[in-house]
């Protein structure tokens, strides 16, 4: 049901707004924003529901990429935006967007460069290839020194921000939710798009602004959504990725901007592209995020693994030595609640390090049976029962696993890496669940990131960047590494100049 708005439901604000956009969300797409448009010379209202600026940043490893910028030259790597989209065509098997991925490639390097040139310290052992999803050919991806890298990307980002707020250029209010879009339907003819026009009209057809959930009303030449991803809705999620939800994502990215932008008839682009990432311990109570501190080492190129993999019913599903991340990811979403158990004994806690990050064998071996989804058993029957595996099928897969150990060969898998039996007592399992990371589903966009109706007709006025266009845009049915903050940076800085460029003029 839209909203509907009287006179005495709204409070408008004082002085009248004299912003050239309004920027709803202050994450990386947001941030990035706001400041290219405030560079060049537009006055900006930045709106953020937390009560600090940064949002996914906070929570991110910070990984970024590019094809063609100065820390690849001073290595002597060969890149470009053209070999970076051949890596993305192969690693997403063609199921991105690809004029949206020329866009954000093409304006990659420039990003990379704007945080180099503003003090960003990007760890010396990059750019590389980092194996934690499908790797790349070339060695591209950076993150800072510090870890998490993700507040480091935000530390650089506060003083170009408080440099146009001490200007006059941008107007940051935190602590504000916007809940809807100041709209209205077409002039003529039927509505087009998948949604009602919301009852916040302003008379033409185009968005004007914006109305906050105490019926605040801000208006401006331009809206730009930049409100992150549903990671952390469990509803949402569940209608648009179809998939039980473990979430790594920041507690902001509740799905604001994809909800207001369908209630005014957007379309919504990358369904069907979700995919999890390979797995994490289950989270504790109701919090739904995982602990990504520490996570288990299912990477089989950094750790060759010593346990198995088993699914509910106890079954081996795949190799667990099989080098590709992505095979394993996709595997993951066949089975039975995407969950899994690596199960091992005593001997591979004590020579296969680190089974999970963080953790010495010794503060594992402590946490079963106190941490959720971490069991250690005397026999492999009682350790199926703690767990939650089916105690035959359990039973007889390791009995089977401990005879293709014995022969040198997995028939079943074809797994290469079989050091030694499950045979020392005590058993230990680990449950792992996916991980939502990103989500790929988001409000359809054309190339300059106007978000579009269904019939791919513009909404006047309403743009959309970051993990609101969804990461399928960019990503396709897969991750490729740095293309979640990178991106979202890049159409950022793009819209921002466009608006500035603009301003006055009705688009």
């Amino acid at each position: 049901m839209a909203a509907t708005w009287s006179a005495d439901d709204v409070r408008e604000p004082e002085p009248p707004a004299t912003w050239d956009a309004i920027v709803v969300g202050a994450g990386p797409g947001g941030l990035a924003c706001a400041i290219a448009a405030a560079d060049a010379g537009a006055r900006v209202l930045l709106l953020e529901k937390a009560d600090d600026v940064g949002g996914a940043l906070h929570f991110s490893g910070g990984h970024l990429s590019a094809g063609g910028f100065s820390a690849q030259y001073e290595r002597g790597i060969e890149d470009d935006p053209e070999r970076h989209l051949a890596d993305i065509r192969r690693i997403s098997r063609g199921t991105a967007r690809e004029d949206l991925t020329r866009v954000s490639l093409a304006e990659q390097p420039a990003v990379l460069e704007w945080l180099l040139a503003a003090g960003f310290a990007i760890d010396p052992a990059t750019p590389r290839i980092v194996h934690g999803h499908e790797p790349y050919l070339t060695p591209r991806t950076v993150h800072a020194s510090a870890v998490p890298g993700g507040p480091a990307i935000l530390a650089v980002l506060r003083p170009l921000l408080a440099a146009h707020q001490a200007a006059g250029r941008i107007d940051l209010r935190c602590g504000v939710r916007i809940t809807d879009l100041l709209t209205a339907p077409p002039t003529s003819g039927a509505r087009a798009g998948n949604g009602p026009a919301t009852g916040a009209q302003d008379g033409d057809g185009r968005v004007t602004g914006v109305v906050a959930e105490d019926g605040t009303r801000w208006r401006a030449g331009a809206v730009v959504l930049a409100t992150g991803g549903f990671g952390f809705a469990p509803e949402l999620f569940a209608e648009l990725e179809g998939a039980p939800l473990t979430t790594s994502a920041a507690p902001t990215s509740t799905g604001d901007g994809l909800l207001m932008g369908r209630r005014a008839g957007a379309a919504v682009q990358g369904t069907g592209r979700y995919i999890p990432t390979f797995g994490g311990l289950p989270p504790e109570g109701d919090d739904p995020r995982v602990d990504w501190t520490h996570r288990p080492q299912l990477v089989a190129v950094e750790r060759p693994p010593w346990e198995i993999y088993v699914d509910p019913r106890g079954r081996r599903w795949i190799a667990e030595d099989e080098p590709s991340i992505d095979r394993k990811e996709r595997a993951l979403t066949t089975i039975e609640r995407m969950t899994f158990w690596m199960v091992f004994d005593e001997r591979a806690l004590r020579e296969s390090y680190p089974i999970v990050h963080g953790w010495s064998a010794a503060e594992l071996a402590e946490r079963c049976g106190r941490r959720r989804g971490v069991h250690r058993a005397g026999d492999l029957g009682g350790l199926a029962e703690l767990a939650g595996i089916d105690r035959e099928g359990l039973l007889e897969t390791v009995a089977r696993y401990n005879g293709f150990v014995a022969g040198g060969r997995d028939p079943d898998f074809g797994r290469r890496h079989l050091p030694a039996p499950i045979a020392e007592p005590p058993y230990y399992a680990i449950e792992n669940h996916p991980v939502t990371l990103i989500t790929f589903a988001g409000l359809d966009v054309d190339t300059r990131s106007r978000v579009r109706r269904a019939d791919g007709q513009i909404i006047p006025g309403l743009y959309a960047v970051g993990e609101v266009i969804g990461s399928a845009a960019v990503n396709g049915n897969a991750f490729c590494s740095g293309m979640c903050l990178t991106p979202a940076m890049a159409f950022g800085r793009l819209v921002g100049r466009d608006l500035a460029g603009r301003r006055g003029i009705r688009r």
